[in-house]
């Protein structure tokens, strides 16, 4: 699975998602998206981040305490809900 991680320096939700994603049983092939690299970005998602995307779709916002294996089955329904869509 490859998701894009909208994500910008300094932020700590940011880089905590990043850890948690990576440390997966089965980790996602991760791209991540400086939003400061684009000022259109920015604007957009600037106060979002962290944001995941799939498959040029935003996920739902991933909450800030979920991991391991809830984290997993919470990506895997987020994934399933956005093909069934």
């Amino acid at each position: 699975m490859k998701l894009l991680l909208f994500t910008r320096q300094g932020c700590c939700l940011c880089v905590g998602l990043e850890e948690r994603l990576r440390e997966l049983a089965n980790p996602p092939e991760l791209e991540l998206l400086d939003v400061d690299s684009n000022p259109n970005l920015q604007a957009k998602y600037g106060l979002d981040v962290p944001l995941l995307s799939h498959n040029g779709e935003l996920l739902a916002r991933v909450p800030p305490r979920l991991q391991g294996d809830r984290l997993a089955q919470w990506l895997q329904k987020q994934i399933a809900s956005q093909e069934l869509a």
